[in-house]
């Protein structure tokens, strides 16, 4: 990767890999990448554009229609991403730890992260590899041979978002291997950096030349290139509602394929029948700040919106509120911290805003709702922000309508099922969701009802890399995940053979 005579800020400087190379932008542009905890520069990375960005998709291009990848059997694909996976094992600690800076979550989550890529890659491999070559048709006749057959899609253009940087491009990257295309890929210009380690993953364990590409920059030109190209086959986008309906909009010209994830405003149900014993209530009310705070609220699935019945209301959010306010806020890889910060002084004020607005629509502040005091573990120059609890909110209110992606819990209450449902699915997207209650009927029905494309009963946030993740509505098109979430790295031929053709005389002459 890095040739005997340049010096190491040189060769930092070159994070766009195409064709095999890493560069640096052709403009010769860079940015530096800061730590979230104290706002402070860690790495410098290559700025792209629109010029980096068809180098990068001619040499995806150029490595499908002519390269070996898309013809590789699939053995050898599935060997490849197992291989991936054991190297992100190998370097499970390295990586957590630049999960950590780059993102500001704590080290452990960044482990964690880790581990889920090396799942995704494997999930996939063995999805591909157990699959039957083909799916036969049956066309009524011993003389007629019809199969279904699944080809890849050719060049992926794959946008990733800041908050999990690797996750969401292993939920990407991973499956469009095992189909067999090559793809353009451009992180976060926020988080890029496990991304670009992961390139140099892929290429240690003998993806050929061309199959992977990164262009590192900013959305607007590089992104919005990717979305247009004429060269592109599909693009797949995970990140906010407005940016995802510019990238279908700039896809439809070329009628390519998309895939959007565009993020939810997830409701998390808490019926009183959960909380009749101090076991179900110590967990209900864990769990419900496991769903708004883990990594500081930026999540797409986190359950920011709590739907609770009005007569447990007092007690669980007084409990809820006292467990926020002891939240352990700091640097993401000091010991014994539990949240950090936010990725960006952006992110933090848009929070701000969004509590504000809360305050001044009528809502009532039980813990948070400021920036915390400086100390050793928490620099004054980080973009820290308390764990926030708003009671007594209502739909009308913007903080409950729209995605805040911060610490940010707001307090709904309902006395009936039917209430609890409509509350619930009371909303422009449909992620995820979730139902606390001790009657396996209610949460059956509950869970049924919910128009949501993920719903936990009796817990929040686990996902399986078998089982596809997407949303209904606003969150989005398509799925990751699943054998969906291959599928949609695929194009399907039907292949039809008269094993004994004869004349049909539809024509007399």
């Amino acid at each position: 990767m890095a040739n005997s005579t340049e010096t190491p800020a040189e060769r930092a400087h070159r994070t766009i890999h195409a064709g095999g190379e890493w560069l640096a932008a052709s403009s010769g542009a860079t940015r530096e990448i800061l730590d979230p905890a104290d706002a402070r520069p860690f790495a410098v990375i290559a700025e792209g554009d629109e010029k980096d960005t068809d180098l990068a998709v001619a040499a995806a291009r150029r490595a499908f229609d002519t390269g070996e990848w898309p013809h590789t059997p699939v053995a050898e694909r599935a060997a490849l991403l197992r291989r991936v996976a054991d190297l992100l094992v190998r370097d499970r600690e390295p990586l957590g730890l630049l999960e950590s800076r780059d993102a500001g979550k704590t080290v452990e989550e960044g482990r964690v992260d880790i581990d889920c890529v090396a799942d995704a890659f494997r999930y996939f491999a063995d999805l591909v590899a157990g699959e039957a070559p083909g799916r036969v048709v049956d066309a009524g006749s011993p003389d007629i041979h019809s199969v279904v057959v699944h080809e890849p899609v050719g060049v992926c253009a794959m946008i990733t978002p800041w908050n999990y940087p690797l996750l969401q491009a292993s939920w990407k990257i991973a499956p469009a291997l095992a189909a067999g295309n090559t793809f353009v890929i451009k992180p976060s210009e926020i988080t890029p950096m496990t991304t670009v380690a992961l390139i140099d993953l892929l290429t240690e364990a003998g993806l050929p030349a061309g199959v992977a590409n990164i262009v590192t920059g900013p959305g607007h030109s590089v992104g919005a290139r990717l979305a247009e190209h004429p060269d592109v086959d599909l693009v797949s986008f995970t990140g906010g509602l407005i940016s995802g309906t510019k990238v279908a909009q700039a896809a439809a010209v070329t009628v390519k394929k998309v895939a959007l994830e565009l993020g939810g405003k997830n409701p998390n149900v808490v019926f009183a029948d959960a909380c009749e014993t101090e076991e179900g209530f110590d967990t209900a009310v864990d769990q419900a700040l496991n769903a708004a705070f883990i990594h500081s609220g930026q999540v797409c699935s986190a359950g920011g919106r709590l739907i609770v019945e009005e007569s447990v209301r007092e007690r669980f959010v007084a409990e809820l509120a006292r467990r926020a306010a002891k939240i352990r806020l700091g640097r993401g890889t000091e010991d014994g911290v539990e949240c950090g910060p936010l990725v960006s002084a952006q992110q933090r004020a848009k929070t701000e805003d969004y509590v504000a607005s809360a305050l001044a629509e009528g809502a009532e502040l039980r813990c948070g709702g400021k920036r915390p005091e400086p100390s050793p573990q928490r620099p004054e120059t980080g973009y820290f922000y308390e764990p926030t609890v708003l009671d007594n909110c209502h739909r009308e209110m913007k903080v409950v309508r729209e995605e805040v992606f911060g610490p940010v819990l707001t307090v709904e209450t309902f006395r009936t099922e039917d209430e609890a449902v409509a509350l619930a699915n009371d909303t422009e997207y449909g992620l995820a969701g979730a139902v606390w209650t001790a009657d396996a009927g209610r949460a059956r029905r509950v869970a049924g009802r919910l128009r949501h494309g993920t719903v936990w009963i009796n817990d929040f946030h686990p996902y399986l890399p078998q089982a596809e993740w997407g949303g209904f509505g606003k969150s989005g098109v398509g799925r990751e995940l699943g054998p969906a979430g291959l599928a949609e790295y695929r194009e399907s031929k039907h292949v039809y053979q008269n094993l004994a053709p004869k004349p049909v005389r539809w024509f007399a002459g």
